[in-house]
């Protein structure tokens, strides 16, 4: 599933489309319940990302929402492998297109008239986001501290490989209660997974296959931050930093890998 960094390269990749206005919209999928013809003739004044959501500012009509879910993705221009996945298609006046590539169907666009209200937490690369505010609602929780982590009501936009890459760096063992972290070790994984946010938005993202589903930045590109992966994904590898072997467990359904013995 795109997670923060992910949905954060398709918004910047999408900056060029801001200013201009829609001419045309051809929803592909009648899952998606659009009403197209509201869109048209909106100017996109904006395009931003809230945790793993999309949004254009249409002033006009009011903000189109896109959650892209398990393999979705967002183009300004598609290779023939994406064209029988793509489900929406807004024209534009400068003669470009947005394409809203969906291959699994499960991703969602919602006009949203007075504006987007879902109940989300802060996002972690948001000023609001500072260490004293995250071990304070840290300090509220009993959940598991990797649950806490990707609870889009505590924060916006964190998923299960930034989660568990996170809690490797800061040397927490993902099952731990939120509330046993002692403010020291909230304030390190603060710093480690705004870190990871960062990096990850640095490299493009994380790919982790070649499948129409499996995500890329572009057609032609892959993201780089599959290579920085120290624990997601590495099962039965030596940790990089004491050696031991990684493992998977499973909570609430989701694989969790993570050091043994230097995450305590």
């Amino acid at each position: 599933m795109p997670e923060l960094p992910e949905v954060e390269t398709f918004v910047r990749r999408l900056r060029p489309a801001v200013g201009s206005t829609i001419k045309s919209v051809d929803v592909l999928d009648e899952k998606l319940r659009l009403d197209g013809g509201a869109l048209v003739g909106a100017r996109i004044a904006s395009i931003s990302r809230r945790g793993k959501n999309v949004l254009f500012d249409l002033p006009e009509v009011g903000q189109l929402v896109i959650h892209l879910r398990m393999s979705g993705r967002l183009r300004l221009d598609r290779d023939e492998a994406e064209i029988s996945y793509t489900r929406l298609v807004l024209g534009l006046d400068s003669g470009r297109s947005i394409f809203f590539v969906n291959p699994r169907r499960l991703g969602t666009a919602v006009l949203c008239r007075d504006g987007f209200a879902a109940n989300l937490g802060p996002d972690p690369l948001e000023d609001s986001f500072t260490p004293d505010a995250f071990a304070e609602s840290v300090s509220q929780s009993r959940a598991p501290i990797k649950t806490f982590l990707m609870d889009q009501r505590r924060i916006a936009g964190v998923g299960n490989i930034y989660a568990a890459e996170s809690l490797w760096r800061a040397g927490i063992a993902p099952g731990r209660p939120a509330n046993s972290l002692t403010r020291d070790e909230a304030r390190a994984l603060h710093e480690s997974l705004v870190d990871v946010l960062d990096e990850a938005i640095d490299q493009l993202g994380t790919t982790l296959g070649s499948r129409v589903s499996d995500y890329r930045p572009s057609a032609d590109e892959s993201g780089g931050f599959q290579n920085r992966l120290l624990v997601y994904g590495r099962e039965g590898e030596d940790c990089a930093r004491c050696g031991t072997p990684i493992e998977r467990a499973v909570h609430q359904g989701r694989s969790t890998y993570h050091c043994p013995n230097c995450q305590q």
